[in-house]
């Protein structure tokens, strides 16, 4: 056996090592589906070279060992919202139906934050009045400004945005902004980023992006993709506000052929804003080199009477399952109707059949998504769902106005939920999200009439026009369905 026989062998065994090696950390890899993991096998088996570079890039949800540790650090130590004093506790105590306390328990599980009641809210659908109500509320702050935006643009509504916070900041008022890297990425490289600063602004980046070369260098770096999908703005800690609208004009010039984006978002006073304000400022400082624990010990305000309410936030370093958790929750706790609207809508196998169940047990459930998805693998895969929800009865409605972005999902005429998580597994496992759940007949009602609207600007989907998709379509929307679990 000649020399280059030998090294060939040896390099051909050092790759079995190698290919073997990945593969068993698939299969090991923790709260991994094993569809997820039958998946991962078969790439790396089947395309070694492009198999193993692809988990390593996005085969587990991992930001980072530095992070994991840097940001369970910062929790521990921060003031919990769990047990208050005995005076705080029982004016923030709320009381809700027993027939949904189990909703509660369940968001209660993920960020530990207790339902607090004494809240009011505002549902806002048009994206010019909800800049403008955040911005009278910026200049009306005496204390602080807190805001946290996934994609902040700098178009109309950015500049809008950059120049109250720059306003604030001149009379003294405590601003902190923070954005993500990816998604705000044009505002960082700007000039507007250094104009607040130099106003005084504070400013801070989540999860700054790593050149993918680094992750294949080093594992410990974490996945890449990984992303702060969270949209939170507190001000003087009695104000806040929660939904799916990013900072930037409804047009959203980075993909203006879906235009409009069609979002909602609940301005919320009460003591649910200081459950947004710990979930702000746990970010801030995993970001930032600044504590502000003192800011969490401060009293927590009670204004009036009002509605339960109870904010969480998920996360790579929030235990796992806790956002998909939450909204089969929902599905199995509605007895009479389901009304959600989504943009991505890629489930597990345990979502989609709880949805499916909800329909075959009587309950009136709908669902609506944008006719045009801006994402044509995300439509593809949520397609491949459409005749197992219509088969057990689930509504399906295509909005035709624009791109739909809002994330509600309302059941009984009740309950609320309203915040930045869609229904796909990006939502679930990998980004950082934020939503609010409450406990209102008022508020639910008019979250419920939104969605009519929605309903209204839509084309229904009847199981026919599904039955007659031509076989090449079916075949691309299940294939695409399929690369789901190498998420």
């Amino acid at each position: 056996m000649t020399y280059g026989v030998i090294i060939s062998v040896l390099a051909y065994i050092a790759w079995l090592v190698v290919g073997f090696g990945f593969i068993a950390r698939a299969i090991l890899r923790p709260h991994r589906a094993p569809a997820s993991r039958i998946a991962w096998v078969v790439v790396i088996a089947v395309i070694p070279l492009l198999g193993i570079i692809a988990y390593v890039l996005i085969g587990e949800t991992n930001i980072g060992a530095h992070r994991v540790a840097r940001a369970r650090k910062i929790i521990s130590d921060m003031p919990s919202l769990a047990s208050a004093s005995t005076n705080e506790a029982e004016n923030l105590a709320a009381t809700v139906p027993a027939a949904y306390d189990h909703l509660f328990s369940t968001a209660k599980s993920i960020s530990g934050f207790n339902t607090f009641g004494g809240n009011s809210a505002h549902l806002y659908s048009v994206s010019d009045e909800t800049i403008s109500a955040m911005i009278a509320d910026i200049d009306a702050a005496l204390d602080h400004v807190h805001v946290l935006f996934y994609i902040w643009l700098t178009d109309t509504t950015g500049r809008k945005m950059v120049e109250a916070l720059k306003r604030a900041a001149e009379r003294g008022v405590c601003c902190r902004v923070m954005v993500d890297d990816l998604g705000s990425r044009g505002l960082i490289k700007s000039s507007y980023w250094q104009d607040m600063q130099d106003a005084g602004v504070n400013v801070a980046i989540s999860l700054p992006a790593r050149n993918p070369l680094s992750r294949l260098l080093r594992f410990s770096h974490g996945r890449i993709d990984l992303r702060n999908h969270r949209k939170i703005v507190v001000i003087d800690d009695h104000i806040t506000y929660c939904g799916s609208q990013n900072c930037a004009d409804a047009e959203f010039l980075v993909k203006p052929r879906y235009a409009p984006w069609v979002d909602a978002m609940m301005r919320f006073e009460g003591p649910i804003a200081r459950q947004n304000q710990h979930l702000f400022v746990s970010d801030w400082m995993a970001a930032a080199d600044e504590n502000l624990n003192e800011l969490l010990r401060q009293p927590v305000r009670v204004l009036r009477a009002g509605f339960a309410a109870q904010a969480f936030g998920t996360g790579p370093t929030v235990r796992h399952s806790a956002m998909p958790e939450m909204f089969e929750s929902l599905m199995f706790g509605a007895r009479q109707k389901i009304v959600i609207t989504t943009p991505y809508y890629v489930p597990d196998e345990s979502m989609q059949e709880a949805l499916c169940a909800a329909a075959r047990r009587g309950v009136d459930t709908t669902i609506v998504f944008p006719a045009h998805n801006d994402s044509f693998v995300v439509a593809a895969a949520s397609h491949s769902y459409y005749g197992g929800l219509l088969t057990a009865g689930v509504k399906i409605f295509e909005y035709v106005g624009g791109l739909l972005h809002t994330k509600s999902f309302t059941i009984d005429g009740e309950v609320t939920l309203i915040g930045s998580a869609n229904m796909d597994r990006r939502s679930f496992d990998l980004n950082y999200e934020n939503n609010i759940l409450l406990h209102d007949s008022t508020m639910t009602a008019e979250m419920l009439c939104l969605q009519e609207h929605y309903i209204s600007k839509s084309n229904r989907v009847m199981p026919e026009e599904v039955a007659a998709w031509s076989w090449p379509r079916r075949l691309w929307n299940n294939t695409i369905a399929m690369l789901g679990p190498l998420l």
